[in-house]
C-alpha cells in the first residue's frame, strides 16, 4: 500500500530547506538540486511540488513575509491592550518593531532570509510582488503605529493632530533605522547584540516622542 504523503507538510520541508540555503550560502545556492539534497529528498519529488526554481523562490519568499506578518499581527493586537502613554505601551511598541530584528535564531533566519528575498527582487521580476507586499505590510505597521505615538504625543502636549508630511518622513526614518539594524546585525552579531539593537531602538523611539512624533 503507498505510503501518504502529506502535500503541505511536504511544500513546508522544502521551503525550510530553502530557508536553511539561504541563511547558510545565499540565495545564488537556492536551485532545485540544492534544495532536494537539503531536504534529503529527489528533484524529481521536489518538481512534483513546484515546477520551477522561480515558483519555489517565489512560494519560499511568500512564506517568510507571511511569518513575519503573522508576528507583527500578534504584537500589533497585544499593542492594542494597553494604554497609550504607559510603561507597557512603550514595551509593547519595542516588542512589535522587534519582531523585525533579528534578536534571537528564529527571527535571525527569517531576517536573514527576507533581506536576501528582498535584495534578489531587484533584479528578479518574479519576486518583485512579494517584495511589494513585504514592504507594503511593513509599512503599513509602522503608519499606524507613527499615528498611534503622534497622537499619544497630542494629548501630552495639547497640539493639534500630526503634521502629515512630518509624520511620513520620522515613518521612513524608522523604518530606515530598522533596516539598518537588521543588516548591523546579520552582518556584525559580536558587535550588535540583540540588547544593542533594543538599545538603539529604544533611543530612537525616544527621539520620536521627544520631538512630537511628527507634530
Amino acid at each position: 500500500m503507498p505510503k501518504f504523503v502529506d502535500a503541505a507538510l511536504r511544500r513546508q520541508e522544502v521551503v525550510e530547506a530553502v530557508f536553511r540555503i539561504v541563511a547558510a550560502d545565499g540565495l545564488e545556492r537556492a536551485s532545485l538540486r540544492e534544495v532536494a539534497d537539503e531536504a534529503e529528498l529527489a528533484v524529481g519529488s521536489v518538481r512534483h511540488y513546484f515546477a520551477s526554481s522561480d515558483e519555489l523562490l517565489a512560494h519560499s519568499f511568500g512564506v517568510v513575509v507571511d511569518r513575519i506578518a503573522g508576528r507583527l499581527d500578534t504584537a500589533e493586537a497585544r499593542l492594542a491592550e494597553t494604554a497609550p502613554g504607559s510603561a507597557e505601551h512603550r514595551t509593547a511598541v519595542l516588542t512589535l518593531l522587534g519582531e523585525l530584528l533579528p534578536l534571537d535564531e528564529e527571527r535571525a533566519v527569517d531576517a536573514c532570509v527576507w533581506m536576501a528575498f528582498k535584495n534578489a527582487a531587484r533584479t528578479r521580476p518574479f519576486l518583485a510582488p512579494e517584495a511589494d507586499r513585504s514592504h507594503r505590510t511593513v509599512a503599513a505597521v509602522v503608519g499606524r503605529l507613527m499615528m498611534d505615538l503622534a497622537a499619544t504625543q497630542g494629548d501630552d502636549d495639547g497640539a493639534g493632530g500630526p503634521d502629515r508630511q512630518q509624520l511620513v518622513t520620522e515613518a521612513e526614518r524608522l523604518l530606515a533605522t530598522l533596516d539598518g539594524l537588521t543588516m548591523h546585525a546579520l552582518l556584525q552579531p559580536e558587535w550588535m547584540t540583540a540588547q544593542m539593537c533594543h538599545d538603539v531602538l529604544e533611543a530612537h523611539l525616544a527621539s520620536l516622542v521627544g520631538s512630537g512624533a511628527g507634530h
